[in-house]
Order: C-alpha cells, then structure tokens, then sequence
C-alpha cells in the first residue's frame, strides 16, 4: 500500500493517470518484462552468479526490476487489486495442485498431478 501510494502520488504530480489504464498498464509492464529478460537472455545458467558480481550488470538488472514491480504495483492500485491477498490465495491453491509429495523435484504442470 506504501509503495502504491508513492506511485499513485508521482503519477498525478504529473498528470499520468490518464495514460494508466489497465490496458495501458499491462503492455508497459509486457515491456518491461521483456527488458528485463533481454539482460540475461544469453547469459549461460551457470554464469548468472559471476554476472551478478559486476556492479554495472547488477544495476541494470535492479533497475529494470524495479520498474517491472513499479508497473504491476501501479496496475494493482488502478484495477483495485490485493496483490497481498491475493498472492496467498494463489499459493494456497498451488499448495493443492502441487501436491509436495507428488511435485516436489518436477517442473510438471499441475494437470499432470491430477
């Protein structure tokens, strides 16, 4: 709720809340997401940890999820959504299409369990 206020309260010093709808919202954050994915797209599993050493690498990584999370908070607050509450209803639901005994080690998707 913090962090959405803060968001909130940038966008209307600037007026931005017309160009925030959850339309708008959603392919910024489509956008971002794929920013994000282009800094480690050819950066080897194994490599990733010695990546993440280099400050320069580590920054661009922070920023851009900074401004993933920026957008999904900001698409929560328009939309009117708990992110909080709705997480735990999700991983509650999860917790049974995800059997521990039965997922625990397997990247199957839950159809498989069932």
């Amino acid at each position: 709720t913090e962090l959405q206020l803060l968001l909130r309260r940038f966008a209307e010093q600037r007026d931005w809340g017309q160009f925030h709808t959850p339309r708008n919202l959603v392919l910024a954050l489509a956008g971002e997401v794929g920013e994000l994915a282009a800094i480690l797209q050819w950066t080897p599993d194994d490599e990733i940890e010695t990546w993440l050493k280099d400050d320069a690498n580590r920054l661009a990584l922070e920023a851009e999820m900074a401004d993933v999370f920026a957008y999904l908070l900001r698409l929560a607050d328009v939309t009117r959504v708990d992110l909080a509450a709705v997480l735990n209803a999700k991983t509650q639901l999860n917790e049974t299409r995800y059997p521990q005994d039965r997922a625990k080690g397997s990247a199957e998707k839950y159809t498989k369990y069932e």
